[in-house]
């Protein structure tokens, strides 16, 4: 069996989430990591799981053409190995173009990694919320005031906060 990566995109509507893993059911396979939200009335979908390609593929052919489906092999199976400390980022402010980008070239600048992130834009209040993992030799305090500094630039407000347990 292969490590198989999944997506599904289109319009949103009742059913979607039933129909594709009711196909991959049919066909044995097991969702083991998966990720699923709507997008500006648009709905995307990531799964990862092992199974037989070509059935995998055919299965989910009768779902295609209102939904965008691929379905893709993967490299070998390896855990994500924690780098660091957990941390829960927080970003809001005004939409403007670049706030990903700068924000998340902070977290890499010290040799952080982000294992989740959501964006939402609530009229014009813009809401950024990551997950991410941040070494033990990162120098906190620098990266502390980075993230100030570029929240200045960008007329945000960003925290930068150690995860509870129960935030994860």
């Amino acid at each position: 069996m292969s490590q198989l990566a999944v997506t599904v995109i289109g319009p949103d509507r009742p059913g979607i989430i039933a129909d594709v893993t009711e196909a991959l059911a049919q066909t044995g396979v097991n969702l083991e990591d998966s990720t699923m939200t709507l997008l500006r009335g648009h709905f995307a979908m990531v799964i990862v799981c092992s199974g037989p390609f070509d059935e995998v593929r055919e299965a989910l052919q009768p779902l295609r053409g209102e939904l965008v489906i691929t379905v893709r092999q993967m490299g070998p199976e390896h855990a994500h190995a924690p780098i660091g400390a957990p941390y829960i980022l927080s970003v809001h402010g005004a939409d403007r173009p670049g706030i990903v980008a700068a924000v998340t070239r902070m977290i890499a600048s010290v040799g952080g990694t982000i294992t989740d992130l959501t964006t939402r834009l609530v009229g014009s209040l813009y809401v950024l919320t990551a997950e991410v993992e941040i070494p033990a030799g990162a120098e906190l305090n620098m990266l502390q005031r980075a993230l100030e500094i570029t929240a200045d630039e960008l007329g945000v407000g960003i925290t930068l906060r150690p995860a509870e347990s129960d935030d994860l």
